[in-house]
């Protein structure tokens, strides 16, 4: 038996050598990582409009595939593919027929029109950027450890609601009912996942709904450019109920892919 003398030293190194390594190795800041990420998540939005790129949509009866062009400063979705099976000639024919109209319409369009169109693209995209914003803002952070995702040395934050949290418009009110959790890689501090659910019910102000838990939606990242990160796959599944008596339920399984500089294999003007 380790006489009381020997024991109380050996436990004192032991405890010195666990300060020593705390000192030496701090456990990393959640918030600090957070605000790290943010400026690669701005630059990756603001290069977004710069790719074209491929979308599949899957859903419970088969998938749809997409070539995803920007035209003349929107995007146009072009049918490629139906459940993995690329569309005979004479369908080809026909989408290249739509897609040359639309190329034609968009730039014969008046400046009204232009405008009009433009505005509702970066609406919409404006709309999704928010919602990434409030995540930052909506939650608590904190650092989990660190983790191995598709291959990426990644820390692991765990998000829960930050109380006092006040949502700029109904769309961000959801978040006051959710937690989640973010995989931000540790060399560029990309976004490498997201993942956020709704665990308590949300009734949105100003309408006749709420979401319900089980509510979800997950967000893959991907590099696809010397420090761009764009999303891999998106899939959302969400509960509500409408005049808080009929149930809804709806989902979205998008995976993107083959990024590539817009403006490849259309037309010259």
């Amino acid at each position: 038996m380790m006489p009381a003398a020997r024991l109380v030293r050996f436990a004192l190194t032991f405890l010195f050598a666990i300060v020593a390594v705390a000192w030496c190795y701090p456990r990393p800041d959640a918030d600090d990582i957070l605000r790290r990420s943010l400026e690669p998540g701005e630059r990756d939005w603001q290069a977004a409009p710069e790719y074209d790129y491929f979308q599949r949509d899957q859903t419970p009866g088969g998938s749809k595939t997409y070539h995803v062009l920007m035209i003349e400063g929107s995007p146009y979705q072009e049918l490629v593919a139906v459940n993995g099976e690329r569309l005979s000639a004479q369908d080809q024919a026909s989408q290249q027929l739509k897609l040359e109209q639309v190329i034609s319409q968009r730039r014969a369009e008046s400046p009204g029109a232009h405008a009009r169109r433009i505005a509702a693209y970066q609406r919409d995209r404006k709309r999704d950027h928010l919602m990434l914003q409030q995540l930052t803002r909506a939650f608590k952070f904190k650092f989990i450890g660190e983790r191995r995702v598709r291959g990426y040395s990644v820390y692991l934050l765990q998000a829960t609601p930050l109380p006092g949290y006040q949502p700029p418009n109904y769309q961000t009110e959801v978040l006051t009912g959710m937690q989640g959790r973010l995989w931000i890689d540790k060399q560029t501090y990309q976004w490498v996942k997201v993942e956020a659910m709704v665990v308590h019910p949300v009734s949105i102000a100003g309408f006749l709904a709420r979401v319900e838990p089980g509510t979800r939606f997950e967000l893959d990242k991907m590099p696809v450019a010397d420090g761009i990160w764009l999303p891999s796959h998106f899939a959302m599944r969400s509960f509500s109920k409408i005049f808080f008596l009929f149930h809804h339920h709806s989902q979205e399984n998008e995976t993107y892919f083959n990024y590539q500089k817009a403006g490849g294999g259309i037309p010259p003007g």
